[in-house]
């Protein structure tokens, strides 16, 4: 899988706890997304770093 796919794919599997946790105040779902969060995080991470490493050495 492409990174922005794995990236979209993880923001569209977030967007229903945010919205469960904001609009009907259910908290497991914000703990759900806040782990989501924390996966996007590190994938948004592993792309930083991928990207630094190309621009660096023209190589992934």
């Amino acid at each position: 899988m492409k990174r922005n796919e794995q990236l979209n794919s993880l923001i569209a599997e977030l967007e229903p706890d945010l919205e469960k946790f904001y609009e009907k105040d259910n908290k497991a779902a914000g703990t759900r997304a806040r782990k989501k969060l924390q996966e996007i995080k590190k994938v948004a991470q592993e792309i930083r770093l991928e990207i630094q490493e190309f621009k660096n050495t023209g190589k992934v």
